[in-house]
């Protein structure tokens, strides 16, 4: 996964005055904590951390004070209106450490013949890999699958250097049977005249 540079702030002003000048300047507030040091409140460019946050488990370099930090997105709050960025709270990482992430789960191919709906369980699916190699997503196969049928997500094929952090027996994925409604008594009566 490639690594995303935003320009950053550290900010001494808080509270909800400062962080809606914050805003008015097409800035982000942000917080970056993790191993064990002291959280550290920034700034961060609100256009390009939206482009950024596109991409999910995005890796993000930031320069705090001169340091280099490496940091992943925990927690994105979003005006409920107008789905701006109000807060982000950033994980710092290291090369090589591992992570817990979600990732979306897709599904590819067709189910067997019949009229079967493909209930989505979990959207999504607790892993563990390398904070420089975070999978986007994971695919699984539906093909063939009839009503009754469920995938587990231990069935789910992870990436190489990913493992799975959630309930191997949970159920991912399930095939149900469609319901049909019963033709109504006017329908039928209809049906009969014709």
């Amino acid at each position: 996964m490639a690594e995303i540079k935003l320009a950053t702030e550290v900010r001494t002003e808080f509270g909800k005055g400062a962080a809606r000048r914050i805003r008015r300047a097409n800035q982000v507030p942000g917080v970056v904590y993790g191993h064990g040091a002291e959280p550290v409140h920034v700034t961060l460019p609100g256009h390009d951390l939206l482009l950024a946050l596109r991409t999910p488990n995005v890796l993000i370099g930031l320069e705090i004070d001169g340091k280099d930090a490496l940091v992943i997105p925990k927690a994105v709050q979003r005006n409920a209106i107008k789905g701006d960025i109000e807060h982000v709270d950033l994980l710092t990482v290291k090369r090589g450490e591992k992570v817990n992430v979600e990732v979306a789960v897709h599904a590819e191919g067709d189910l067997a013949p019949g009229a079967n709906l493909l209930e989505f369980v979990m959207n999504t699916l607790l892993v563990e890999a390398e904070a420089t190699h975070i999978p986007e997503s994971v695919t699984v196969s539906v093909a063939g699958l009839d009503a009754g049928a469920s995938v587990l997500a231990k069935d789910i094929p992870l990436p190489s250097g990913s493992v799975l952090a959630e309930d191997p027996e949970a159920v991912v994925l399930s095939v149900v049977a469609a319901q049909s409604e019963p033709a109504s008594d006017e329908a039928a009566a209809e049906g009969e005249e014709a």
